[in-house]
């Protein structure tokens, strides 16, 4: 069953402004932010989950440094379009997160986006203990750019 993103899963995201790009994962969170004129995602750190408070500290900082007016979450959906747990549990972060941060939340489907970024750093012979350490925050550097190139070009 295919899930209920609205039609334009971005109308939430002010027309200007820095955009926080977040790629949860069970035991970290990628991180990636916007320019100011929307061109580019660039990573941002990967954040070793530890309590949700911790991570959402960690979040609100960044959102003060940068000048931040929305966030873009991965949202984990199933290659069929349903969703399973993992949406859930993302879900949920949001709905934490959300009155800490006053900002717009979207959701921005990431399906293939970690297997994509690995692919592209096999390809660029990166070692793997080097994968490791970069792919939460290339992630959710991907998954940014695709939320970017969208509101580029509606």
């Amino acid at each position: 069953m295919p899930t209920d993103l609205p039609e334009d899963p971005l109308a939430s995201i002010p027309d200007r402004g820095k955009i926080l790009g977040l790629d949860l994962g069970t035991k970290t969170i990628g991180i990636a932010i916007s320019d100011g004129m929307r061109y580019s995602a660039s990573p941002l750190e990967t954040i070793k989950r530890t309590k949700f408070t911790q991570d959402a500290e960690r979040i609100i900082q960044l959102i003060a440094e940068n000048q931040v007016v929305a966030i873009l979450l991965g949202l984990p959906l199933n290659m069929d379009g349903s969703e399973g747990p993992r949406v859930q549990s993302t879900r949920a972060f949001a709905r934490s997160l959300a009155p800490k941060v006053n900002l717009p939340i979207a959701f921005w489907d990431e399906r293939l986006s970690t297997s994509a970024v690995t692919r592209m750093m096999i390809e660029a012979d990166l070692r793997r203990d080097r994968r490791a350490e970069v792919v939460d925050k290339l992630a959710a550097s991907y998954i940014l750019q695709g939320a970017l190139d969208r509101l580029r070009n509606r």
